[in-house]
C-alpha cells in the first residue's frame, strides 16, 4: 500500500503529541529540524550533555522522558539499535495506553528486543533516501543526498495495529521527520527487515563500497590517473544503475560478455541465500551483537 502526494505537501490537517527520543544525537537532530517546522506539539528528550548542548543551540527546550512521554501520541526513538532495549524498557511502562513507539530501523523490532504493551502500538519506520532517478529541480536538492532537507524522498513504515487511526498518526510523523516525503510504503515488519539491511545495506551499500575498492585500485595499483579513472566510473555507474535498474540503453553484446566475466569472478553462485530468513537472522545478530536472533 502506498500513500501519494505532491513532493514535499503535508496533506494531512491533524496534529499529534510527539515525543522525541535522542534528540541531539545524529538522526535525532535530522528529525527534529523537521518537526520544529511543523504545528505538532513537540517534545525534545535528551540525556547526553552532548545533545543538550545541540539540541539547546538549535533553539529548542528539553524535557525530561517522564514528561515527555506522559502523554504522547507517538514517541519517536531517534537512538542507537544498542540502546533500544534497555530505552523501551525504561520508557514503555509510562506510556498513555494507545501511544505509538516508532522506532527508525527495523532491526530491534525484528529481533524482539523492545519492552512491549498490550496496549501500545509498535511502529518502524525508514528513509529511502532520495532516488538515482530523481528529478531534481535546484542546487539544494542536489546538494541533499541523504535526503530530510530539501530532495523529496519515499519512506518505508510498519505499523502493527488495523486501527486506521495509528496508521494515520505514524504517515503523518513519518512525512513530517523525513520532509519532503512523495510517498509512505507500508509493509511489515518483517518485510522492513528483508529491505533493510538484506535489499539495501548488504546489497547496495556493499556494491557503492565494492566500487570505491575497485576504483582505488585502479588508481593505486594499476597506475590510472585519478580524474580520469572517476570520471569514466562516475559516468559508467549511471549507465550502469540506468540500464541495469530500468532497461533505459541495452548494454551491449562485449559489456554482456564483461559482465559475465565480472559475475563469475566476484559473485558466489549463492549469493541469493541472503534472502532467507535464517540468513536474515544470523545478518540482524551479527548487526546487534547478538550471539543468535531469539524470538
Amino acid at each position: 500500500m502506498s500513500s501519494t502526494t505532491p513532493a514535499g505537501t503535508d496533506t494531512s490537517t491533524d496534529t499529534y503529541k510527539i515525543a522525541v527520543i535522542g534528540a541531539g544525537g545524529k538522526m535525532g537532530m535530522r528529525v527534529s529540524n523537521n518537526l520544529v517546522k511543523t504545528a505538532h506539539t513537540v517534545w525534545y528528550v535528551e540525556n547526553s550533555p552532548a545533545g543538550q548542548e545541540r539540541t539547546l543551540a538549535a533553539g529548542r527546550e528539553l524535557t525530561d522522558a517522564p514528561t515527555a512521554v506522559a502523554d504522547a501520541d507517538i514517541v519517536v526513538l531517534a537512538v542507537p539499535d544498542l540502546a533500544l532495549g534497555p530505552v523501551t524498557a525504561d520508557l514503555v511502562p509510562q506510556l498513555k495506553p494507545g501511544a505509538i513507539v516508532l522506532t527508525l530501523d527495523p532491526a530491534a523490532a525484528y529481533a524482539g528486543l523492545l519492552t512491549t504493551r498490550d496496549d501500545v502500538v509498535q511502529a518502524v519506520a525508514h528513509p529511502c533516501h532520495p532516488s538515482i532517478f530523481l528529478q531534481r529541480q535546484t542546487p539544494e536538492e542536489w546538494a541533499d543526498t541523504f535526503g530530510g532537507i530539501a530532495a523529496p524522498q519515499d519512506a518505508i513504515a510498519a505499523v502493527e495495529s488495523d486501527d486506521p487511526g495509528h496508521k494515520a498518526i505514524v504517515e503523518a510523523t513519518v512525512r513530517a521527520i523525513y520532509a519532503p516525503v512523495i510517498d509512505v510504503h507500508f509493509v511489515t515488519i518483517k518485510q522492513l527487515a528483508q529491505l533493510e539491511p538484506t535489499l539495501v545495506e548488504t546489497v547496495a551499500c556493499m556494491i557503492g563500497a565494492l566500487l570505491n575498492e575497485a576504483l582505488e585500485e585502479t588508481i593505486n595499483t594499476m597506475g590510472v590517473p585519478a580524474a580520469a579513472a572517476r570520471s569514466i566510473l562516475y559516468g559508467h555507474t549511471q549507465v550502469a544503475l540506468a540500464n541495469g535498474l530500468r532497461g533505459d540503453n541495452p548494454f551491449s553484446d562485449a559489456c554482456l560478455i564483461a559482465m559475465d566475466y565480472g559475475r563469475e569472478s566476484i559473485i558466489k553462485d549463492d549469493w541469493k541465500k541472503i534472502f532467507r530468513d535464517d540468513e536474515l537472522d544470523k545478518n540482524l545478530a551479527r548487526m546487534l551483537h547478538l550471539p543468535a536472533i531469539t524470538r
